[in-house]
C-alpha cells in the first residue's frame, strides 16, 4: 500500500515540474515580449537576455517585427537595399565550388555596376564579398574564405592603382579649394 502511495505522489511531482518547465520563457519568447512591450533597441534586448545583437536581430526579423536590423548574420533573403534582390538567394560557401559559383554573380555584378557608374551598387557588391568571407572563414572554412579574399584584395588593388594613375595625372585635390580642412 506504501508503494502504491509513493507513486501517486511521485506523478503529482511529475506534473509540477512539467508544470514549472511549461512556464519558463525562452529566449525567444523573451526578445518577442521586450519588443512587443515597447524596447525597439536591439542591443539593448540582448543585454537584458543575455544574447549576442545578431540573435535578436535574427528573432526579430524572422518575426516580421524588425525589418531595418542587418550584420553579418542577416540572411541575404532579407532585403537591406534595392541591390539585396540581385544576391537573395543566390550566394554559398558549402564548399569551394559554391564558393566559386558565388563569386562570379558577386563579380558579374560588380562590373555591371561599375559599367554604369552605380557606385552604390559596386559598394553592396563588395559588401556581399566581404560577407561571405567573413562567413566562411568563421565557419572554419579557409579554401572557401580564400576565394572571396583574393577577389577582395583584388578590388582593392584596383582601387589603389587607380589612386596613383589619379594623382600621376596631376588630379590631387588643390589645397586651397577641394581639400578637406586641415586637423592642425
Amino acid at each position: 500500500m506504501a508503494t502504491k502511495e509513493r507513486r501517486a505522489e511521485g506523478g503529482g511531482r511529475d506534473e509540477q515540474q512539467q508544470q514549472r518547465r511549461a512556464r519558463r520563457v525562452n529566449k525567444k519568447d523573451q526578445i518577442l515580449a521586450l519588443f512587443t512591450s515597447g524596447m525597439g533597441e536591439v542591443e539593448d534586448i540582448a543585454m537584458i537576455t543575455g544574447s549576442r545583437p545578431s540573435y535578436v536581430g535574427s528573432i526579430l526579423q524572422e518575426a516580421g517585427l524588425n525589418p531595418g536590423y542587418f550584420d553579418l548574420y542577416t540572411s541575404t533573403s532579407h532585403p537591406m537595399n534595392v541591390y539585396s534582390k540581385f544576391f537573395a538567394g543566390k550566394l554559398g560557401f558549402k564548399d569551394e565550388e559554391t564558393a566559386r559559383a558565388s563569386l562570379e554573380l558577386i563579380d558579374r555584378l560588380y562590373h555591371q555596376f561599375e559599367f554604369a557608374g552605380d557606385r552604390a551598387g559596386q559598394h553592396h557588391a563588395l559588401t556581399m564579398g566581404l560577407t561571405m568571407y567573413n562567413r566562411a572563414r568563421w565557419t572554419g572554412k579557409a579554401a572557401e574564405a580564400s576565394v572571396f579574399r583574393e577577389w577582395l584584395l583584388a578590388r582593392l588593388q584596383e582601387v589603389d592603382e587607380a589612386s596613383d594613375d589619379a594623382a600621376d595625372a596631376g588630379e590631387v585635390l588643390d589645397e586651397e579649394s577641394d581639400a578637406l580642412p586641415s586637423l592642425d
